[in-house]
């Protein structure tokens, strides 16, 4: 009998949220990578294969701050939409990338949110 690892579980899930979620120049894909000391978010354009915009939690302004993971990816979900208005983009689609909408990834979405992008 084999074990599912989570790796494995993700993978799928993001599989089938894939299917669904694609962007393009007008309304790109908001891609979420989350690692056990960072958090990485890019708006993709799966038509030409191109990140737009990208920003992470090792950029410089929010590396700086010392606050703790969630607050730290509330500062990432708010420096891509202020990075996403200057490049002209308004609405994203929201790509989860397999991981539960919770914590980190909740916190950086509703940042993105506030902070202007609408998806």
């Amino acid at each position: 009998m084999s074990t599912i690892t989570k790796e494995f579980r993700r993978n799928r899930i993001k599989k089938r949220i894939r299917k669904v979620v694609s962007g393009d120049a007008i309304s790109p894909r908001l891609s979420v990578f989350r690692s056990n000391k960072g958090i990485y978010v890019q708006l993709i354009d799966d038509v030409s294969g191109k990140t737009v915009v990208a920003a992470s939690s090792a950029d410089k302004g929010i590396s700086d701050a010392k606050v703790n993971k969630i607050d730290q990816a509330k500062l990432v979900g708010k420096s891509i939409a202020e990075k996403a208005t200057k490049a002209g983009i308004l609405s994203v689609r929201f790509d989860r990338n397999g991981y539960l909408y919770h914590g980190r990834v909740k916190s950086l979405a509703e940042a993105a949110r506030e902070a202007g992008l609408k998806f």
